[in-house]
């Protein structure tokens, strides 16, 4: 796979997946559609964007840089353009497991998606310890899922991922499946959602007397240990009998009996993607 055609090049994330492949073994062909993007991809990174179509028709790998709600949408209008054994290169997992793909046979259909920094890691320089989106100066690690197509073409689609992340750390091969467990379901409606509740809880203590510089650099900093425990980073470490009783105290405070299992649930995964692509309709 050296021909890809990248379909949203000037968009955000499409002007950081062409800085990524600019001076590699890849010939990318930029295709985007509006003006806008199209400038600020001249601007960012020099590159003039090329006919969709002739794009399409040549390229070994079609990769994806657009937003994840119209991805099954957008993928409906060139799958007849693209040859026999075209690797489709999508970044997000929610329009493949809700369904939202065109079937057609003959071609791969590949997932992939960044795990972003890790919160623990060796990062020595300020470039790289303040890319928190990473992909720019921080390493991270990423995940990949054939979803169809030739397992030779795992490896193949694989060190495109590894290109449009770099630096990248563990590559790790799931399926569309697990990748949706992890984003939506763990990511981001418990992981960002307990995020805000830290912050929310912040908030609170400031409102009742806390300076809030001070309560941020305690709540930060306590988290790095904590995290580290949870985590088993740090084997040795252990929650004091203090905050071991403080939890056993708070959990039927702040979460329901069965919480896990109504966001982890297959069923609950599936409605989440689908609604990611098909938002309902405000009552």
């Amino acid at each position: 796979m050296k021909k890809i055609a990248l379909l949203g090049a000037g968009g955000k994330m499409g002007v950081r997946l062409s800085t990524n492949l600019q001076g590699s073994a890849y010939e990318v062909m930029h295709v985007e559609p509006s003006e806008e993007g199209r400038a600020r991809l001249k601007q960012a990174t020099g590159f003039d964007c090329v006919d969709g179509d002739n794009a399409l028709a040549d390229a070994d790998a079609v990769l994806m840089a657009v937003p994840d709600r119209l991805i099954g949408k957008i993928a409906h209008t060139f799958i007849e353009k693209v040859k026999p054994g075209t690797a489709i290169i999508m970044l997000d997992a929610a329009a493949p497991h809700a369904g939202e793909l065109p079937k057609r046979d003959d071609v791969t259909y590949f997932v992939t998606h960044p795990c972003h920094p890790p919160i623990f890691n060796d990062e020595v320089t300020e470039e790289a310890k303040n890319d928190f989106f990473g992909g720019v100066h921080a390493k991270q690690h990423i995940v990949c899922a054939l979803m169809q197509g030739p397992d030779e073409h795992y490896a193949a689609c694989e060190q495109i991922a590894r290109t449009i992340y770099k630096p990248v750390m563990r590559a790790h091969r799931c399926t569309v499946e697990q990748i949706a467990i992890m984003e939506p379901a763990l990511a981001e409606t418990i992981g960002a959602t307990l995020c805000l509740a830290l912050r929310e809880a912040t908030d609170e203590a400031v409102r009742r007397g806390v300076p809030r510089q001070a309560a941020t650099d305690f709540l930060l900093g306590h988290l790095t240990i904590e995290l580290a425990i949870a985590f088993n980073i740090f084997p040795e470490g252990k929650f004091s009998d203090g905050a071991l009783y403080a939890i056993d105290q708070a959990r039927p405070q702040i979460f329901r009996e069965g919480w896990l299992d109504r966001i982890f649930a297959p069923e609950a995964v599936q409605r989440s993607v689908e609604e990611i692509c098909n938002p309902p309709k405000a009552a």
